[in-house]
Parts: C-alpha cells; structure tokens; sequence
C-alpha cells in the first residue's frame, strides 16, 4: 500500500452511493457565530471528480430561478450526510451541458427512491462501519503474549 493511501485511509467515510445525474440532498454543517446548525442543499449531481480522500463532487439546483452550482468535498467533516433521492438515468460522466438548458429540457429521465431503500441504504452503511472500526481497533491492538506449555512445566 502506498504511504499516501495508508494515511488516507484512517480519514475515508463510508458514504452512500450515487452516480452523476443523480438527485441528491447533502446536509452541510454550517456554523453562524457560536451556533452550528445543519443546512440542506438538493440538486443534481453534475460531475464527480478526483479519488481517495481528495474527491469531489458539483451539485446544481435552481433556487428561485437563478441556478446555483457548488463543489463539494466527499469525504469533508462539514458534510454531514449525503442522501439519494432520486436515481438519474444519463449516458456522461460531467453533465456541463446542463447549464445551458432551462425548464423541461433540463430535466434528467430516472426513477425516484422509495423511503425503504433510503433506510436499508443507511443501515447497510452503518454495519459496514462498524464491521471496518472492530477489523481497525483488531489491526492496532498489540497481541498478548502466550507463555509456552513447555516454559511452564521448566518452571515447576
């Protein structure tokens, strides 16, 4: 293993899995003076690029008609969760395109999420993280030393 992906490794989250054209919800930690609150930002996923610990993702959404674009870093602390709601149905890796369209020419062919599969996701993620933290705290822990049967009896 490469010295970069071994220390990469211990700051790598588990998240949820979703492709570009995707619709998704990302929960960003925002913090206004001594208060830290939790801010949803919902859009379509345009592009993801990168890898390991340095990979990022651009989400786009239309907030009162003005279009919005903002890149966000996966595995970044602000990012509290990140949640799919809607599966998008595209043929790219970067949806740039989009910024040109407007109205129903922008809008991606899919399939909408049920809640169900939102909360299997979600708890499939989580024995997944508990399952790699008890193998990490099994790599770290030093292992006892077991006296020899032979040792014991010399002893007696």
């Amino acid at each position: 293993m490469k010295a970069i992906q071994h220390v990469e490794r211990d700051h790598i989250r588990k998240i949820p899995e979703f492709r570009v054209g995707d619709t998704v919800r990302i929960h960003v930690q925002v913090v206004e003076g001594d208060k830290v609150r939790a801010q949803v930002f919902q859009g379509t996923v345009l592009a993801r690029s990168g890898g390991g610990l340095r990979e990022t993702f651009t989400v786009r959404k239309v907030s009162g008609g003005v279009a919005v674009e903002r890149i966000f870093p996966l595995h970044s602390p602000t990012v509290v969760k990140i949640e799919r709601t809607r599966e998008g149905k595209v043929r790219r890796a970067k949806l740039t395109y989009m910024r040109d369209r407007k109205g129903k020419s922008a809008r991606i062919s899919g399939r909408d999420i049920s809640q169900a599969v939102i909360a299997e996701e979600a708890a499939r993620l989580e024995a997944e993280a508990a399952a790699e933290a008890a193998e990490r705290a099994a790599e770290t822990a030093t292992p006892e030393v077991v006296a020899e049967p032979e040792a014991a009896a010399a002893t007696e």
